[in-house]
């Protein structure tokens, strides 16, 4: 995780630096429209994300705490991930993508 010193001066600049990979964005969709998920849960709606790098971004989210991890102490383990206040506040931005994106693909 970056200190908010080492964050780039542009507002803009910063939003892509925290979310601005095709993973992130994708879990944090995910997120936005499901409130929680388990590991497998993502595995199943991302599938050609791999695990290692499907961890990374998780570690990377929780770190810059925008997604929260709850575990449960259960046998087996369970784990759930969600968005925190702070990943919350990115549902207009995900929404303008969304809108965005379907305009694009019906224009001509």
């Amino acid at each position: 995780m970056l200190t908010k010193d080492e964050l780039p001066e542009c507002p803009v600049a910063t939003t892509v630096q925290l979310i601005g990979n095709k993973w992130k964005l994708l879990i944090l969709r995910n997120l936005m429209y499901d409130n929680k998920q388990r590991f497998k849960d993502f595995i199943k709606t991302i599938p050609a994300i791999s695990k290692k790098v499907l961890t990374d971004n998780l570690r990377s989210l929780e770190e810059d705490k925008l997604v929260e991890r709850e575990v449960f102490a259960e046998v087996p383990p369970r784990v759930e991930y969600s968005l925190s206040p702070l990943g919350q506040s990115l549902k207009p931005i995900l929404d303008a993508m969304y809108v965005w994106g379907t305009n694009y693909k019906t224009s001509e």
